[in-house]
């Protein structure tokens, strides 16, 4: 990383670059001798009473004592992606938000407040992807009171770590006492290669609906209800895959919990996956690759061509898996609960 002009360093930022992304160099103490030194690269969220706050792609807040800057700079908006589709984070944000819809819902100047009896924090938090119409703070409080008439905690969804996505809201967020809870990646690829997969489809079966079998597999579905399935099947054209369990011939048992399901959402030229489980004893044999698989050649037939999906940032399993199949990441994204 390159902070020198003449063999000097220089601090090129000012206030007035507070929105724009930066690359700032600080002056840390390292408890040795001499100096030690760290880099800090993301959007300048404030400048004020002398500290730097700046908000990295992971969605991380970083404070820094101006008197500690030795160079800074802005530096443009993350390299294009090299492979997968060409996308937007306003164009992801929507397909996204279709795939996985509310049972409710009420907008606020352009955000979208979301609500489905606290059933995923994707359909019970606020989606802003824009301007409220009123200044932030009175706007979370909005947010706060509409939660709280239908019992439920308030949360807003925001993203970062693309071009056009919401650091400074995230800090805005930090600064009214909100609280990140959980981050997720984005991540898309190329569809065609996931249906080339190498799989057995044949084993997989795939519905317009989630049938009781499938339900029982599917881990979130602790809370049985009728928002629970208007969530599950809300979206363009929605694909349920099951990978039967029991074998028995004859004999089985048609409402035994499945060795492996999934989820699909087709919209326009985006084929969206999600809860792809495998049964614990089933593990280690291929079998969320065969669903992916499946899935995928479905919404090839449908005219799809690219891929998306959510993983969060703790399941290295589901990470070291999509990374195979071409997923690379797009942005993040972040649930933060009001205090």
């Amino acid at each position: 990383m390159e902070f020198t002009i003449g063999g000097r360093l220089e601090v090129r930022i000012t206030p007035a670059d507070v929105g724009k992304r930066v690359s700032v160099r600080r002056r840390t103490d390292g408890g040795g001798t001499g100096a030690e030194f760290t880099d800090v690269v993301g959007v300048l969220t404030s400048w004020n009473n002398g500290v730097l706050s700046i908000t990295r792609k992971s969605g991380e807040s970083v404070h820094i004592v101006e008197s500690s800057v030795v160079a800074g700079k802005v530096v443009p908006a993350a390299p294009a992606r090299r492979r997968g589709p060409a996308a937007s984070f306003g164009e992801l944000a929507s397909v996204t938000a279709r795939a996985w819809q509310p049972v409710e819902s009420e907008a606020l100047g352009d955000w979208r407040l979301r609500a489905a009896g606290g059933f995923t924090r994707r359909a019970n938090s606020a989606l802003p992807l824009g301007d409220p119409g009123l200044p932030v703070g009175e706007a979370l409080g909005r947010v706060r009171d509409w939660y709280e008439e239908r019992g439920l905690p308030a949360y807003v969804q925001t993203a970062t770590g693309a071009e056009g996505t919401q650091e400074l809201l995230c800090a805005e967020l930090e600064r009214h006492g909100w609280r990140r809870e959980v981050s997720a990646e984005v991540r898309i690829a190329a569809l065609a290669p996931v249906g080339d997969l190498e799989a057995d489809v044949r084993a997989v079966r795939l519905t317009r609906e989630p049938d009781a079998a499938w339900l029982a597999r599917y881990q979130r579905f602790s809370t049985p209800g009728p928002h629970v399935l208007r969530v599950l099947g809300s979206g363009p054209s929605v694909w349920f895959a099951t990978v039967p369990g029991d074998t028995g011939g004859a004999d089985a048992d048609p409402d035994a919990p499945p060795a492996a399901i999934g989820r699909c959402v087709v919209d326009g030229r985006w084929a969206g996956f999600m809860a792809v489980e495998v049964a614990p004893e089933q593990r280690r044999r291929g079998l969320a690759t065969t669903v992916m698989a499946a899935l995928a050649r479905r919404a090839l037939d449908e005219g799809a061509s690219a891929a998306w999906l959510q993983v969060e940032e703790d399941n290295e399993g589901a990470r070291a898996l999509y990374d195979g199949m071409g997923f690379a990441a797009h942005h993040r994204y972040h649930h933060y609960r009001s205090a």
